[in-house]
């Protein structure tokens, strides 16, 4: 009877296809991809004709950007394209109560 390692090479194919999904969703935030940033699918049209492709979808996971700046409790979110960072959208909320400011 031969006994084979705990690691077999199922396993570490595993292992190493978890690390890099976990690796990239570490760049994928500190990019501040849209992916990333808590975008709802609804608000991933990018070029504007009021209906979210799946292009559009997968976009959000390597092509755009969201950068977030706050003003007092005027909270805004830029979104841009990676690649030449041109503005696709700012979309700005105020924010009365927050727990934040408990």
């Amino acid at each position: 009877m031969i006994l084979r390692g705990r690691f077999t090479a199922r396993r570490k194919t595993l292992a190493v296809v978890m690390l890099l999904i976990l690796g990239w969703l570490g760049y994928a935030w500190h990019a501040g991809m849209a992916i990333t940033q808590g975008v709802e699918t609804r608000d991933m049209d990018w070029n504007g004709d009021a209906t979210v492709s799946r292009n559009e979808i997968a976009q959000a996971f390597y092509a755009v950007a969201v950068k977030k700046t706050v003003d007092g409790k005027r909270r805004c979110s830029q979104f841009y394209w990676r690649s030449s960072g041109q503005q696709i959208r700012v979309d700005c909320k105020t924010v009365f109560s927050s727990a934040e400011d408990k």
